[in-house]
């Protein structure tokens, strides 16, 4: 069923003519709201930083990546590259964020994916905003009982695929602990801009940073493209992908990432894959300049709705 376009004037913000710097948060000005009934994209935050291993701070992520997001929220204006405006084609809300308690972690799991279910339930496609990398784990649980195994489009300077008890919190881990409960199929999933060693690849195809940068962009999409083919597919991008010199703002940053231009450029050509959800995590605001990792962080969401507002003007997603 084609939803009706007059959704999308629900989710203004108050005012819209006013400066999009000044007022309240909210994800590209969109209208902060659980009444999301009719919305073909709900952004939502998951303030989590306590299964980091080296320096915190990540759950101040969400607040800092909508900060960093409203120099993209043209209300009228058309977007590069697209040249169409994402939230004149598509309904977004922004949820706020998931509630928690940091006097008990352990609640977590639970927590993130009864979230992810209510949103997911309303047929709305989620964007969530991190949080540590951990917060994938619950959101995995929760788009996998709903789509099934996921092909997992990974960006990330680490595997995440540790070993670890099954029950430890540990943004280095979850994956592994995904694809042992079933949540994603690794023959389908690809790891991009890697630059921490592991002995076991575990299934996943891996295209580390030094491949990406010698083989380019054209040739990262097309490997992409090949191994997720048409399988629902889950996006979730550590911002440690990036090199420090574009994402200083961190918890573990490692030098030989890539640049803002290229994860931009590989995230563009991937409008095809059949995306049913994605995430970006790990901004952790206090170590970060001048807001260019919040900045790098609010574009690849950016660029991911408008990714979805041109399958919607092809007639590829309903």
């Amino acid at each position: 069923m084609t939803r009706n376009t007059n959704n999308r004037d629900r989710f203004l913000q108050p005012e819209p003519g006013r400066n999009t710097f000044a007022g309240g948060l909210s994800f590209l000005r969109r209208k902060t709201t659980q009444d999301i009934q009719g919305a073909d994209v709900v952004v939502s935050g998951i303030p989590f930083d306590a299964a980091t291993t080296f320096r915190p701070g990540a759950r101040f992520g969400p607040q800092a990546i909508r900060a960093a997001s409203v120099q993209l929220a043209e209300l009228v204006g058309r977007a590069f590259p697209f040249g169409i405006n994402p939230v004149a084609v598509l309904a977004v809300a922004d949820y706020g964020d998931c509630l928690l308690d940091p006097g008990y972690p352990q609640q977590l799991v639970a927590r993130v994916e009864a979230h992810a279910n209510t949103i997911l339930a309303s047929g709305a496609l989620m964007v969530t905003l991190g949080g540590d990398h951990f917060v994938t784990y619950p959101l995995l649980r929760a788009h996998a009982a709903k789509y099934g195994p996921v092909a997992l489009v990974h960006f990330d300077a680490h595997v995440d695929t540790w070993e670890d008890d099954g029950e430890r919190l540990d943004h280095g881990s979850m994956f592994l602990r995904a694809k042992r409960e079933g949540l994603i199929d690794v023959t389908r999933s690809v790891q991009i801009g890697i630059r921490s060693f592991s002995d076991e690849s575990h299934g996943f195809t891996i295209i580390d940073a030094p491949q990406v940068h010698e083989q380019g962009q054209k040739a990262t999409i097309a490997k992409i493209l090949e191994v997720v083919g048409a399988h629902p597919a889950y996006l979730t991008f550590d911002i440690d992908c990036l090199d420090p010199a574009f994402a200083p703002g961190t918890g573990t940053p490692v030098a030989g990432g890539l640049s803002s231009a290229q994860a931009l450029g590989i995230l563009r050509g991937l409008g095809s894959l059949n995306f049913v959800g994605m995430d970006v995590v790990e901004v952790a605001p206090a170590y970060d300049h001048a807001e260019i990792t919040a900045i790098a962080a609010a574009t690849i969401a950016h660029d991911f709705i408008g990714l979805l507002a041109q399958k919607r003007l092809r007639g590829e997603w309903l």
